[in-house]
């Protein structure tokens, strides 16, 4: 089996049977999906029961989070330990996605042919056909999310400097090798999770991606966006939905760093960085709580 993908999904059942039409309609590789419904209200698991019983599904009975679920469908396609009756890749696929029928095969020729890459993302594109701007990113280090905190990064774009958040210096036709590429299309070779383990489950949605990147490339192994292959992304589709999405990109923002950075960070710069952090947190908390 060429390719185990992962779709996890929450209240977006139009999307995700849209998603896996387009995923079906792949040609040129093997692959076996596993859509992890994370407790939707609405028909999701129901429809993908009933239109796609050739999918494994994996029906929660609450919102367990993003990678919680990520890692259930991947432990259920055989990707932990070992590894040893997994797929020789990994897709992690966001159910706001549409594919052209030969992604699938273009990006796995892709990594077949580059052993030192550890994951790959494609070019994201939204329904308008801009730029999915997360869909290659560099790490936020504490100065590159500075830059973005205070709108640097949106002033000067084209700055190889202030632009670092997503790289938005960088021609979006052009191949590059980047710190991460966005969970909603990530692409993972066996041997990468085998070695750095699978998603860590401290983190509810947001930022998971960037950790898993970050131990991949710190294992190793080289990370590429590649605009070879287009995918359409509708993007937040379902966490435009949860105001809960909001808390968990600021709570996700404080893992990260805690995880990555505190150790490295000189002590005064620590206390401003955990204390912008906490304000800006609860003041996102305040304005979900009073409904502003």
């Amino acid at each position: 089996m060429d390719l185990g993908i992962v779709i996890v999904n929450y209240n977006t059942c139009e999307l995700l049977r849209r998603c896996l039409e387009t995923v079906f309609a792949s040609v040129g590789v093997m692959f076996r999906v596993c859509v992890v419904d994370n407790a939707s209200p609405d028909e999701s698991a129901a429809m993908v029961a009933q239109e796609f019983p050739q999918v494994m599904l994996i029906a929660n009975t609450e919102n367990v989070g993003y990678p919680t679920a990520n890692n259930q469908g991947l432990r259920a396609l055989g990707f932990e330990g070992d590894g040893a009756t997994a797929p020789r890749y990994a897709l992690l696929l966001n159910p706001d996605t549409e594919l052209p029928s030969d992604a699938l095969q273009q990006v796995v020729a892709l990594m077949e042919a580059r052993p030192e890459l550890g994951a790959l993302g494609p070019k994201l594109v939204r329904p308008d056909g801009s730029l999915d701007l997360a869909c290659r990113r560099s790490f936020p280090s504490p100065e590159v999310s500075f830059y973005r905190m205070v709108g640097l990064s949106r002033l000067f774009p084209q700055s190889r400097r202030f632009g670092r958040y997503n790289l938005t210096y960088l021609d979006p036709d052009e191949e590059a090798e980047v710190d991460s590429v966005v969970g909603a299309f990530m692409l993972v070779r066996r041997e990468a999770i085998v070695q750095v383990g699978l998603l860590d489950e401290s983190f509810f949605m947001y930022g998971e991606d960037l950790d898993w990147a970050f131990r991949i490339k710190q294992a190793g192994w080289r990370i590429l966006y590649t605009p070879q292959v287009t995918v359409l992304h509708v993007k937040r589709a379902a966490s435009r939905q949860s105001p809960r999405a909001r808390v968990e990109f600021w709570r996700a923002m404080e893992i990260f760093y805690r995880k990555h950075y505190a150790a490295e960070t000189p002590w005064p710069l620590h206390v401003l960085i955990l204390t912008a952090i906490w304000v800006v947190l609860n003041f996102t908390r305040c304005l979900i709580r009073f409904k502003l």
